[in-house]
């Protein structure tokens, strides 16, 4: 059964909604244009028809935040409540959130978001990493059943372990049910959120205001050409050309004292 009742659960969300938030603004403070550009596709951008810099910066933004938001809330909201909900302890084993004893079983966790978490390749780590987590087991001779376990925090699917995949999958109402034994509990959670993000909103929209505007003076003045038309080869160039493209290190200038 859940370890914390719903005054603590609500006190909890509202905390990792705080973490979340100031996760994100942060995030949005320290954006530099020249990664961002390096990592998003430019073709695409171009095909989009945008022809403003600030239309490119803010879809830039836009992409950036929708790419990223799922990991930050996944590490700033639903980890920690897994451990808070679960009575799981921090793992020392690589890739492990999280490990559950009952008196019969000994459960090795991690934690993902979703369903569309990760390539062939971040699978197969997975593998590996659980293999190594029942190793270490085996070596404490504990005398209980091992279990690995993949939870998904949103989402429907679900498989048991097998030859080829040695861990059990659980996302969405069977995953917080089976940390909770609660079946509602994956309602509670959005339900207990109540109106918490809606007060977080002016902040956020200030500090992507504030990006909007920063980026675009950066852009356009490292990436229009003279007439101010967007410099799309010098940004295709910096993004896949073989010659590497610096960001120019613009020199202090010094104040004069009065």
């Amino acid at each position: 059964m859940s370890l914390i009742n719903p005054e603590e659960l609500e006190k909890l969300i509202r905390e990792k909604l705080d973490l979340f938030y100031t996760r994100r603004i942060q995030t949005l403070d320290g954006l530099d244009l020249w990664k961002t550009l390096k990592r998003k596709n430019p073709y695409l951008f171009r095909a989009f028809g945008v022809i403003e810099p600030s239309e490119i910066v803010k879809e830039l933004l836009q992409a950036y935040v929708s790419s990223s938001d799922e990991g930050i809330f996944g590490g700033t909201f639903f980890e920690p409540i897994v451990h808070a909900v679960s009575g799981g302890v921090a793992a020392d084993i690589v890739g492990i959130d999280a490990i559950v004893e009952t008196a019969t079983t000994y459960t090795v966790i991690q934690v993902k978001s979703g369903p569309n978490w990760g390539n062939a390749d971040q699978k197969r780590k997975l593998k590996d990493n659980f293999q190594a987590a029942r190793s270490n087991f085996l070596t404490k001779n504990i005398k209980k059943e091992f279990r690995a376990l993949l939870g998904q925090c949103y989402g429907r699917t679900a498989s048991n372990a097998s030859d080829k995949r040695p861990y059990i999958t659980q996302s969405g109402q069977a995953f917080w049910q089976e940390l909770t034994g609660d079946p509602d509990f994956y309602l509670k959670l959005i339900r207990l959120m109540k109106d918490y993000p809606l007060r977080h909103r002016p902040d956020y929209q200030e500090a992507f205001s504030r990006a909007v505007t920063k980026l675009t003076h950066e852009f356009i003045e490292y990436f229009t050409t003279s007439d101010y038309s967007v410099d799309w080869d010098k940004i295709v160039r910096l993004n896949s050309g073989r010659e590497q493209i610096k960001k120019p290190v613009k020199k202090k200038t010094k104040r004069r004292k009065t």
